[in-house]
């Protein structure tokens, strides 16, 4: 048994022994929901950092910058510009109305904003997403263990699947936010150790240059099919997101949202640089990779000394399921709350909630581990997720705060026409999109314009 492998199945097991103590403590479903909503900047930095570097952030990313270069940076970059309006702008606003209202999930604030309808659609929608990316992350947790230890895909994704799920289910956020802490110094130390090891082991900048000479695989704004283009699919997704905006929900005050929101984005725009480097010194090293999303974990386990790999794999099982709880968080609290109390049983007590939640986890769980051995790509399924969440959420969560006009039929407005344009121009461009406007550029700019086109309807009819 190697010592990567050792060091893994240890980390694997303290995770979910941390999780299930802290987890013993938590008896209402304000715990399990929002933390109690004292979460300080420390805390809520930490779990959001753990939540936003996952999957796609890790083992996608390399993989994209293993096949286009440096323009892969826009994959997590776009994610810290978002989340700095998030910090300045939505967040601050979205945690004071959560506050005084006694919301706890974004479908609370969908409901209380626009009516049940509204919540329920958004809802189906985001539950389809949702499951889509828990599978990315179990994917890419699958394919570091399938080169730790050769692991098959289909263990590999039910192991990741049992640890997230055993440790989220036992306390929500409150579990989340403790565990997460220890992930995110994890990953960052990792990450940090690998990058230097493996960039002497291959030469240097200078031969990795030399290696991967072209011009476009050395411009950052685009490259391949990486680029800013991601700027548009991602940026808005996690202004709205549901994991990250309920996370803040748990924070104690304003300056906690944005002290810690913006910590975070600050960690995302550096931290962009990682992955990207790493799958840029992979393409040098190991130049004839099967798929190109093996290349963060083969340099983990082939070019760095292996304390040094087993804490890098590590550190990207910490990041896979950091985010995946984030995930765990955002359907358990909507079936909970979306489907379980407001159409089942809408006079639930507390405890039933709580035994809702906890089931939904699991039930979530299951959901993403059947899809993630079905699916091959990490990032194909967490785009799935950022799309929907994009051209579904962004509108109506930002009107809904910012544009006192709008109502329910604008809300449905947005929802109908983001959706019904990311998908026409989909399928009428196979995905590639109309030059610069991609499809979930597409679908945001018709959900805005079916906004702002139901809200001048509105204002254009007669008064009786």
């Amino acid at each position: 048994m190697s010592l990567q492998l050792v060091l893994l199945l240890a980390y694997l097991c303290a995770l979910t022994l941390l999780g299930v103590w802290v987890g013993r403590r938590v008896r209402t479903s304000g715990e399990f929901f929002v933390a109690g909503r004292r979460l300080g900047p420390g805390l809520l930095f930490s779990t959001l950092v753990a939540a936003n570097i996952g999957a796609g952030s890790t083992v996608g990313a390399a993989g994209l910058a293993y096949r286009d270069g440096l323009s892969a940076w826009w994959w997590v970059g776009s994610a810290g510009i978002g989340s700095l309006v998030l910090a300045f702008m939505v967040g601050p606003r979205m945690r004071r109305v959560a506050a005084e209202g006694g919301l706890h999930t974004v479908g609370d604030f969908l409901e209380r904003r626009y009516g049940r309808l509204v919540r329920t659609i958004v809802a189906v929608l985001l539950w389809a997403g949702a499951v889509a990316i828990l599978a990315g992350q179990l994917i890419a947790l699958a394919w570091v263990l399938n080169v730790a230890v050769g692991l098959p895909k289909a263990a590999g994704c039910l192991v990741g699947g049992v640890v997230v799920t055993t440790y989220f289910a036992a306390g929500g956020l409150r579990t989340s936010v403790w565990v997460n802490l220890v992930q995110v110094v994890v990953k960052l130390a990792g990450f940090s150790i690998a990058l230097a090891l493996a960039l002497g082991r291959a030469g240097g900048w200078d031969a990795v240059a030399a290696a991967n000479g072209s011009e476009s695989y050395w411009d950052f704004w685009q490259g391949g099919a990486s680029g800013w283009a991601y700027l548009p699919l991602l940026a808005p997704a996690f202004v709205v997101s549901p994991g990250l905006l309920q996370k803040v929900y748990g924070a104690r005050d304003d300056r906690a949202v944005r002290l810690g929101v913006a910590a975070n984005a600050v960690v995302l725009l550096v931290f962009a640089f990682v992955p990207a480097s790493l799958g840029m010194l992979a393409r040098v090293l190991h130049p004839h990779l099967a798929h190109r999303e093996l290349a963060l974990p083969t340099v983990l386990m082939q070019d760095v000394p292996p304390l040094v790999g087993g804490l890098g794999l590590a550190a990207v099982v910490s990041a896979e399921i950091s985010a995946a709880d984030a995930v765990l968080f955002m359907l358990a609290t909507s079936l909970s709350q979306d489907l379980y109390r407001g159409w089942l049983r809408p006079r639930a007590t507390d405890r039933e909630v709580l035994a809702a939640a906890r089931g939904a986890a699991v039930a979530g769980g299951v959901l993403g581990v059947s899809l993630a051995i079905a699916a091959s790509s990490v990032i194909g399924a967490l785009s799935v997720f950022y799309t929907l969440l994009t051209v579904s959420l962004f509108v109506p969560v930002v009107a809904g705060l910012y544009w006192r006009r709008t109502g329910t039929p604008e809300a449905l407005a947005a929802v109908g026409c983001g959706v019904a344009g990311m998908l026409a121009s989909h399928l009428a461009t196979g995905g590639a999109g109309f030059g610069l406007l991609q499809p979930p550029f597409v679908g945001l700019v018709c959900a805005g314009l079916g906004c702002a086109a139901a809200v001048a309807l509105r204002g254009s009819r007669p008064r009786e």
